[in-house]
């Protein structure tokens, strides 16, 4: 899987109240959730984005409450992968289970700007700044999370897994 996308960047500590307000947990309503992500922290987000632009930020993205909510809104948004220097390890696990891929790449977080344009080879852990020609290393998932995050989700993996055995 290679992604491709406008740079949004962000700091450290990105929480899940920060991605989807807690008022808005009464949906699990992916478009709805779209509808209000990143709204109180980052008010112009959904007019500025479009649908495969990559967030990139610092150290522990998406900590706080253990929301799956919060990838999915991402995702919905249309958000293609987040590059952060970590994550939240309830983060992490939420993303590969609805199939928002994330990566783990510090040296790429510090030599990447916001408005660059960047790649992401997911099979090889690649990150590009295709702005300044520079390439960083992300450690690359095994392969059977690929296939999770490509299924579109653990939900997804399993389903299909069940009617390939039958």
């Amino acid at each position: 899987m290679k992604l491709e996308g406008k740079v949004w960047k962000y700091g450290r500590d990105v929480n899940t109240d920060d991605i989807i307000p807690a008022r808005y947990l009464y949906t699990s309503d992916p478009k709805e959730l779209a509808a209000h992500c990143m709204e109180d922290f980052d008010a112009g987000f959904l007019a500025k984005i479009k649908s495969g632009d990559i967030i990139v930020a610092a150290e522990n993205f998406g900590c706080g409450s253990s929301r799956e909510h919060a990838p999915i809104a991402l995702k919905e948004a249309g958000i293609a992968c987040v590059v952060a220097k970590s994550f939240a390890r309830i983060f992490y696990r939420n993303a590969i289970n609805i199939g928002l891929p994330i990566f783990e790449a510090p040296e790429a977080v510090d030599g990447i700007s916001e408005g660059d344009k960047i790649a992401v080879d997911a099979a090889k852990g690649i990150v590009t700044n295709l702005t300044t020609g520079r390439e960083y290393r992300a450690m690359p998932f095994p392969e059977f999370m690929q296939e999770i995050i490509a299924s579109g989700g653990l939900i997804n993996y399993v389903k299909k897994k069940v009617s390939a055995d039958a």
